[in-house]
């Protein structure tokens, strides 16, 4: 099974840089997009189909802002779309589909850069978060969470670890939460269980040149439940063209 995630930057710009083009390539069985940044309804019928699956959004009350999609080649048992806050829910952030023994989600976290008010609601977004989490990884079956989470976790998944780590998505609090994410609550990134190479990054900012130097963050990840561990095949990260500021994460599962 393969599983591609993408924020998007906006679904439309995304298109319009050859993203569904590229998708269409893929043989992927569900596509992850996060920052669709559009309502459903604006856009025009089939002009952002993907052959073989089907779509299903979660658009922000604000036009133009946020949104997450998921793209699926079965059809789900049932989607999901709330994380249980109207606050948090109305932002559209968060979208899982139910296969029975396994659920895939798409999920779009704050990203804190606009100022110390969203920075907050981004430390109270991630603490619910994670009790969310904590409960799927205590369900029945197998479950992959895919998106952007505006975290990068390790310091092998910045640039510059040390003049970093007073940003917003490199802060100790930040970092903190992804490890209790891994050490005490359980789930695993899959990228890292078979690519522990250094400068595997996922966006890169609009610094002059840091795309061509590659500096870069990894923050955009596919988290999985252990027994999803072994089943993990190949993992990468697409640069050859870009569709966003951020480059597709593709993982394939053997399932």
């Amino acid at each position: 099974m393969r599983v591609v995630s993408l924020n998007a930057n906006g679904i439309r710009s995304a298109a319009r840089r050859g993203f569904f083009d590229w998708a269409k390539t893929q043989d992927a069985d569900i596509v992850c997009l996060q920052e669709t940044r559009a309502q459903e309804h604006q856009l025009p019928a089939g002009a952002f189909a993907l052959p073989g699956l089907r779509g299903y959004f979660v658009d922000s009350q604000r036009r133009g802002y946020s949104g997450v999609a998921l793209y699926c080649r079965s059809e789900p048992h049932a989607i999901c779309r709330t994380l249980g806050s109207d606050e948090m829910d109305s932002e559209g952030r968060f979208i899982q589909a139910d296969f029975g023994s396994l659920t895939v989600s798409s999920l779009y976290v704050p990203s804190g850069i606009s100022g110390p008010a969203r920075q907050s609601f981004k430390m109270n977004f991630l603490e619910s978060l994670l009790a969310t989490l904590s409960r799927l990884r205590r369900s029945d079956g197998n479950h992959i969470v895919c998106g952007d989470f505006n975290i990068a976790h390790k310091t092998i998944d910045t640039y510059n670890p040390a003049r970093n780590s007073h940003i917003t998505g490199f802060l100790p609090e930040e970092r903190a939460w992804m490890d209790a994410l891994v050490d005490k609550v359980g789930w695993v990134d899959a990228f890292r269980v078979v690519n522990l190479e250094p400068k595997q990054y996922t966006w890169w900012s609009n610094w002059p040149a840091a795309w061509q130097r590659n500096l870069g963050w990894r923050i955009d990840y596919q988290m999985i439940t252990p027994g999803l561990t072994q089943r993990v095949r190949a993992a990468s990260i697409y640069k050859d063209a870009r569709f966003s500021d951020h480059a597709p994460l593709t993982i394939d599962y053997d399932l």
